[in-house]
Order: C-alpha cells, then structure tokens, then sequence
C-alpha cells in the first residue's frame, strides 16, 4: 500500500516538479540556467499568439524572472542544439533525446493531410529535400521560390490556406526527416534536414526504434515533470495515447520509478515519481502562460488547485468571463487570482484588462500580483502598469501598484481610476 498524501503535499510536489515552489534566482539568469529549467519541463509548448510575448518564452519568465529572451534563440537555433521543434504537448520545443521517441507515437491528422497523395506523386517532396540537402535553411515562402513551385492558390480554407509546398513541409517534419533549424523575425519556420540540425541522431534501425521502450522513456519524464499525476496526466503532457500510457506506468511502478499513492480527495489512481521532491513549504510566485504545463492538463488543475480554467481566446467577446489573454496567478502553493494581460508596446504599456482574485485568495494578493506585473513590464521593456477598473481584485491592485516609485498610471474605459491614489 503506497504513501497516502494531503491534497496540500501534493500541490507543493507539483510545483517543485515544475520548477515554482521557491523564488526565483538573486543573481543573473545565465544559459545554463534556462538550460537546467528546460531539462526540469521536458518540452515547452510554442504558440504564434503574440498578445503579451510569444508563449515559448513566457514559462522561463514565471519561473526565472527578467532573463534574455536570446538565449532561447540559441539554445534551438546553434549547434550543440539543446532544445529542438517537434509535435509533443502541441507543436513544442522538446529536448533534442526525446526525438525520435516522440517520431515513434506522434502521428497526427494535421492540416493538409487530404490531397497529399497527388503532391507527392509530383515530386515535390523530392524537390524540397534536393533543395535542403544542398542549400541552407529556408522558409516554405524561400523553398517555394527555390524549386519553382507555380500553383493557383485557393482562399477556402481560412488562416489554414498552405500551398502544397508548406503542405508537404509538414509531412516531412512530422515524418522526422525535416525539422526547424530556426525561426524567422515573423515566427515562419526555417526548414532544413533534420540530420543537419541533429548531425548526432542516432540512426532510427537501432534500440531507438522500440516504440514500448520509446513509450517508457516518455513516460517516465512526463511523470517527472508531474512529480505527482494520474495516467491521463502522463499521457496528456506528450500528447501520447493513454491507454499505451498507461501500459508503460505499470512498467514503472514495477521498476521503482513510480509509487502508487493515495492522495485526500483525489478519486484517481495517483503516482508518484521515484525523484520527485517533497517540499514543506512553497514560497514561489509567478504570472503562468495559458500554455504554461503547469496548467496543461484542465482537470488536474481543478482536482489539486481547485481552479477552473479555460482559455477564452476563441470565445466571442461578449461571451468572455475573464477577459482575452488571462493569466493564473500563483502565490506559494495556491492559484490566487486570474488577470488579462496585453502588451501594449506603441505606448510602452503592460495593460491589466481586469484582475479577479480566486474565494480563498489570501489578503496580500493584491500586492504580490503588483509586483509580478512590474517585474514582468521590466522584463518586456515596458515603462508603465496600466490597470483597468475590470473585476473584484482591481481596485486592490491599482492600490498595491500605486506604492511603486516610480509611479504608475490608472486608467480604464467606463471610469478612470484617479491620477493619484491615497
């Protein structure tokens, strides 16, 4: 019979798993730094929405604070890579060993998949992988101009309308035989042979090309970035069917990587990983992407935080409850507060929209999320908090941030908060 555990040991060997249990560094965030953080996630998920930074860059934020956006470029840009692009939690930097397990299980119905049998009859597959193994990176837009690819595009797929160029490009990358070897200024991929961004890759006919064993390996980091999870939480983080999942964490309990234990008030089978950490107390405090893994798996969240979460991005406006772009909030070991953020770089602004803080939020959540949203500003190269009078923690936050040296501007579009507060 395994440990039994309090819900509240259990949040804190979450947050220890991912990196947020304690503040974060005093001194300067170096490479190795942002290295060891990425090793801890395992993979960070990549999302083109720009409202507040590129979601890639945003966990390394909330768990390092002000640290050089570059080093990211360069960790999946130069060699030696240590963090490379493949379909895992989503499209995902993932590290560069778990490739070609991931190559083994992710097989999906992407877009423009339908009518590829005539492209690849044509030969364009052929073409681009001519044009990359003696050429230099390149974008579809450069690939399409390099091979001479003519077609009559169609405007009847909306924000998906790839020529057969970008459509192909995607069945090698999934197939593992091109991969990203940077991105451009416009977040378009640069395409070239994935045996040039990973000129180590161990030949695919060898131990590597087990998929029980590639499942294993996925498995047993998913548990690690978890600390604590269920079946479905393992399986959820890569993205990887369950039910083989599931194969593979009884494969680990027999090991010893995991233990089963009983968690008060989780109705699941819970493990635990052999490694993880089992913190006391949680001091950490930090703004979490909608695409942070903390708060991948929705149920999970709500079964050992007890907070609901959806992202309302696709919601009509007038249907939204929280706002566009909302952040959780995390003080210590609990999520506290929710606050929809926008970078507003024309004005140099970072634009709380609205604030509202969780039933059990503690009294200085008001001040704590004031100083995130200064630390985050400063991070983004913006010079001003602006917070609109928008949800039941706002009033408190204009008054938290109000105490900053430097002063800070109130202002909403139904009622302005006053110039200077008392």
């Amino acid at each position: 019979m395994g440990a039994t555990l309090s819900l509240d040991q259990a949040r804190r060997i979450a947050l220890a798993a991912q990196g947020l249990d304690k503040g974060r560094p005093a001194g300067p965030v170096t490479s190795r730094t942002v290295g060891r953080t990425f090793a801890k996630l395992q993979l960070v998920q990549i999302d083109s929405v720009n409202v507040l930074s590129r979601s890639h860059f945003l966990p390394f934020f909330s768990r390092l604070g002000n640290y050089d956006r570059h080093i990211l470029q360069r960790m999946s840009g130069t060699h030696p890579r240590r963090m490379m692009e493949y379909w895992a939690h989503e499209a995902s930097y993932i590290r560069p060993d778990h490739f070609q397990d991931l190559v083994l299980w992710q097989k999906r119905k992407w877009v423009g998949a339908s009518g590829m049998e005539q492209e690849l009859r044509e030969g364009v597959a052929g073409k681009i992988l001519q044009a990359l193994s003696s050429g230099r990176p390149m974008t579809a837009s450069e690939l399409t101009a390099r091979i001479g690819h003519v077609e009559d595009r169609k405007n009847d797929n909306w924000g998906w309308n790839w020529n057969a160029v970008k459509r192909v490009l995607e069945h090698l990358f999934e197939e593992g035989l091109v991969s990203a070897a940077s991105r451009t200024e416009q977040f378009e991929r640069r395409y070239a042979l994935t045996e040039r961004v990973l000129p180590a890759l161990v030949d695919r006919d060898n131990e590597f090309a087990d998929p029980v064993a590639a499942m294993h390996r996925l498995i047993d980091a998913a548990a690690q970035a978890h600390g604590i999870g269920t079946v479905r939480c393992f399986a959820d983080y890569f993205r990887v069917p369950v039910k083989a999942a599931a194969g593979s964490v009884e494969h680990l309990v027999e090991t010893g990587r995991l233990e089963p234990v009983t968690v008060a008030g989780w109705n699941r089978e819970v493990f635990l990983h052999a490694e993880a950490r089992r913190p006391r107390r949680a001091s950490g405090r930090a703004l979490l992407s909608p695409f942070d893994s903390l708060v991948f798996e929705r149920r999970r969240l709500e079964e050992l935080f007890g907070f609901h979460y959806r992202i309302e991005i696709y919601t009509p406006e007038h249907k939204r409850r929280f706002g566009y772009y909302v952040l959780p909030f995390l003080l210590r070991d609990k999520l506290v507060a929710r606050v929809d953020l926008k970078a507003d770089r024309a004005s140099g602004h970072l634009l709380a929209k609205s604030a509202y803080a969780e039933p059990d939020a503690p009294p200085d959540t008001a001040v704590e999320l004031a100083a995130e949203l200064h630390l985050m500003a400063e991070w983004l190269g913006l010079r001003k908090v602006v917070v609109y009078p928008r949800g039941d923690l706002a009033a408190g936050l204009a008054q938290a941030a109000g105490r900053d040296e430097e002063g800070i501007r109130y202002e909403g579009t139904q009622a302005p908060w006053p110039a200077s507060l008392p």
